[in-house]
């Protein structure tokens, strides 16, 4: 939205902020599409002039830290979630090794995670899930997955415990909510953490306790990616949100250096005591904005990258509905195949903002995953594999493997090598058009 403007300053930013809009209607305008020729990527920005208004405006402030734009998209994405805190950073793999992080504070004490202690999760996922347990010499105690959600197996989260369990890490595949309910209650009878990877589901709704929440709000942490294929983009980007102000507070710490002064960027003196705590066995007096509390990182996004998602954040509600349209539009078009796919199907209980259309190719269906894939290629439309597959068969676990140290596997992941071998996925992110469904939808039958 342009904003009115006083002075000479004000008026050529005016002139500017139009000038950008008529260059959006021109470089950017829609190709049209051909089928066959054209390519259909599995996802994509989906954006107009006001991503690009906010941006040349947050450049002109010259403010290349967080600044206005971060503080405004922190409150907005904290108001949509209906939670009290938000804290962007700068992808969700950060975002998600902030949250896993935040759990070994010392201000944690007894609840804190340790090395050698044991956190549950998948390995049907994406690599970043896990992998801040594994950097800071915690266990993942891997188990299987279910067809067709592709979300943990609840029934095996018993078997997995043990006395070093600590937390559960899990991701929300695909946007598809994992059975939180079950998950929770688990969590709650164990004085387990629980920590929600919710960079493939924003905007997908799980019914808890009598009413429907956003899934990223029921754990202790929640996190999100704001990566372009994600559902909404800032190029780069990520957020770690909960309602726990102790946990905010470690999780900011760690995010900014691993600072114990809270003050934002470009201020002094928030607590008007700057030079009068004594902290660790520093000085009394020594100044608070660089007293450290937890050996931290510089996780912190830009301001512009904050400016394009507050305009991002606007769409949000439409991107929403775009894909939970655009994947039932495949699910109608594909159900007379189900003798040769395993057609997703949403977790009980929810309400998926989808990120992409999943498809297992049966034993017996006469084709391989890897021919179904190479024909839709070749024909324009993109695919990808559910991420890892299975992570524990990749060359970063080739020295754990080897050594039978570092993780451990609860049961045989019988699905999780399923989906490895056998499954891949298709785009319905708000860009695709009917016709580009369509086509996709025919492309499939033909083959």
């Amino acid at each position: 939205m342009i904003q009115k403007y006083n002075g000479r300053e004000d008026i050529l930013k005016k002139e500017i902020f139009e000038k950008v809009k008529e260059y959006y209607a021109i470089a950017h305008k829609q190709r049209e599409f051909i089928p066959g020729k054209s390519r259909i990527p599995y996802a994509g920005r989906v954006f107009d002039e006001r991503e690009l208004i906010n941006l040349v405006e947050s450049s002109l402030d010259f403010w290349l830290t967080a600044g206005r734009f971060a503080e405004r998209f922190e409150k907005e994405l904290s108001e949509f979630f209906g939670l009290k805190y938000c804290s962007l950073t700068n992808s969700g793999s950060s975002a998600n090794l902030l949250a896993f992080i935040a759990l070994t504070s010392p201000r944690l004490g007894e609840k804190r995670i340790k090395r050698g202690d044991e956190v549950i999760t998948v390995a049907a996922g994406f690599p970043t899930t896990v992998t801040p347990i594994i950097q800071y010499g915690a266990v993942p105690v891997f188990v299987d997955i279910t067809l067709p959600t592709y979300n943990i197996d609840c029934v095996q989260l018993e078997q997995a415990l043990s006395e070093r369990t600590r937390a559960v890490m899990l991701a929300h595949t695909l946007g598809n909510p994992f059975d939180i309910k079950a998950v929770k209650d688990f969590c709650d009878k164990h004085k387990l953490w629980l920590i929600e990877d919710n960079c493939d589901a924003l905007g997908s709704k799980y019914f808890y306790k009598g009413k429907w929440r956003y899934t990223g709000t029921i754990g202790h942490i929640g996190t999100s990616s704001f990566y372009p294929p994600h559902h909404i983009t800032m190029g780069e980007g990520g957020a770690v949100y909960t309602n726990d102000i102790q946990l905010k507070r470690i999780i900011e710490s760690l995010r900014d250096w691993g600072r114990d002064c809270w003050c934002l960027s470009g201020h002094d003196n928030t607590c008007n005591n700057r030079f009068g705590w004594q902290h660790g066995e520093l000085p009394t007096g020594y100044d608070h904005k660089y007293v450290y509390s937890h050996f931290g990182y510089n996780l912190k996004a830009t301001d512009m990258q904050a400016a394009i998602g507050c305009a991002q954040l606007q769409k949000l509600p439409s991107f929403i509905e775009s894909r939970k349209r655009n994947w039932e539009l495949l699910r109608k078009g594909l159900s007379d195949l189900s003798d040769l796919f395993i057609l997703p199907e949403a977790t009980t209980d929810s309400d998926p903002s989808w990120f992409g259309f999943m498809l297992t190719v049966r034993e017996k269906a006469g084709f391989t995953r890897d021919e179904m894939v190479a024909y839709l290629e070749s024909k324009g439309i993109q695919t990808r594999m559910l991420f890892a597959g299975n992570l524990i068969k990749h060359p970063c676990f080739d020295e754990m493997r080897k050594s039978g140290e570092g993780y451990r596997v609860r049961g045989n992941l019988e699905n999780t090598d399923r989906i490895m071998r056998d499954t891949f996925w298709v785009g319905i992110y708000p860009g695709m058009t009917d016709e580009k469904l369509s086509f996709m939808i025919k492309t499939i039958k033909d083959f």
